[in-house]
């Protein structure tokens, strides 16, 4: 069983930078692709980034491109997101996610609970 804890949020002013972090544990879980998603409420989960177990191959969804970069901790089970040039509408919970393959969606196994952001002035 994977075990994901997601730190990092918080709130920012528009325009500002966070990084979320993401702590894996449980069997095996070097070997497990990782991504990060967001949910608003009222709104379906939504794909923002996703690296493979070796941090070889990374996608981005479209929200992210060029703004957010997704990287691993070489020899640790921690992945972070650096968030930059933060708006409102970044404003949701991101969730950390881990499956055995990269998915450019939602097939992941593992969930974590979700860490808030908030971007406001």
């Amino acid at each position: 069983q994977v075990q994901l804890i997601e730190s990092g949020g918080g709130l920012v002013q528009p325009g500002g930078s966070l990084r979320l972090s993401c702590a894996a544990s449980g069997c095996t879980s070097q070997t497990y692709a990782m991504a990060w998603c967001r949910q608003a409420p009222g709104k379906e989960r939504e794909f923002v980034a996703g690296i493979s177990w070796n941090g070889v191959t990374i996608v981005y969804g479209t929200s992210a491109k060029g703004r957010f970069t997704i990287a691993r901790e070489e020899g640790k089970n921690i992945r972070y997101r650096q968030m930059n040039n933060l708006k409102a509408e970044d404003t949701t919970v991101y969730y950390c996610a881990a499956g055995t393959s990269l998915d450019y969606g939602l097939g992941y196994n593992y969930w974590g609970q979700g860490t808030q952001v908030t971007v406001s002035s």
